[in-house]
């Protein structure tokens, strides 16, 4: 069996959001933010990794972009001489 890195992100993207919730519900009624820390610590802890793996995917694409944008323009052949397709010779 496969693991699914992006059922993951979103389970915990979605933990993270309702516990936010939640703790400000609580905080509301309660009126009591300090007993309600917990609640959005557990928030935090779920979006910290999201975090972390969006800015290591970002890094991964702008290093590709980087390394395609370095390579040499030669390795692209230029079109052959001739005539083009569908030009008619007068």
């Amino acid at each position: 069996m496969k693991f699914d890195l992006s059922l993951f992100k979103t389970i915990l993207f979605s933990l993270g959001v309702v516990s936010f919730v939640i703790g400000v519900y609580q905080t509301i009624i309660l009126q009591n933010l300090q007993a309600n820390y917990w609640i959005f610590m557990v928030s935090m802890c779920c979006w910290l990794p999201l975090r972390y793996w969006r800015q290591k995917e970002a890094a991964e694409a702008k290093a590709a972009a980087q390394a395609a944008a370095t390579r040499p323009s030669s390795a692209v052949e230029p079109p052959r001489g001739g005539r083009k397709p569908g030009r008619k010779r007068r």
